[in-house]
């Protein structure tokens, strides 16, 4: 890993609020010009620290009112299944987040509905009938208490 500065590390952590800032505003909050602050956002970029530019949603307001998380445990084991999964469970549109975990379930899926019945159905359809699919465990969101943030 490459050392990063206190400055790098500023700049870091005014991207992660908000990516879209102009360089020259980052610069002037940092104390840099925009051509140096330009430079530091192509390092950071060229050694993996920064990995892209998001733009966060807000699924409520977008009619899915429901956020479920599951954890699945594969009924059979081997590369094959596991890669025939991933590749089945990734083509689900309402499927946010597929992570592969260790410990009581395979995976850990975040699911997003416009209510339970349409969770339900997505359940039942879709995530219940893919390749290898064992014990499912369902949690639903109830809060948000805080998003992820800088590192």
């Amino acid at each position: 890993m490459t050392d990063l500065d206190a400055i790098d590390r500023q700049l870091l952590r005014a991207l992660s609020r908000d990516a879209t800032r102009p360089a020259a505003d980052l610069g002037r909050e940092l104390g840099l010009s925009q051509p140096a602050t330009w430079r530091r956002i192509r390092r950071l970029r060229e050694i993996g620290a920064l990995k892209g530019r998001r733009l966060d949603l807000d699924a409520a307001a977008l009619g899915f009112g429901v956020t479920v998380f599951l954890g699945i445990k594969l009924a059979s084991r081997g590369r094959a299944s596991l890669e025939d999964f991933e590749r089945a469970v990734c083509a689900i549109r309402e499927v946010q987040t597929v992570e592969h975990v260790l410990g009581l379930y395979d995976y850990r899926l975040r699911v997003v509905a416009r209510d339970l019945e349409d969770f339900e159905r997505v359940l039942r359809r879709r995530i219940m009938t893919l390749p290898g699919i064992g014990p499912v465990e369902a949690n639903v969101l109830l809060s948000e208490e805080r998003l992820p943030g800088p590192l």
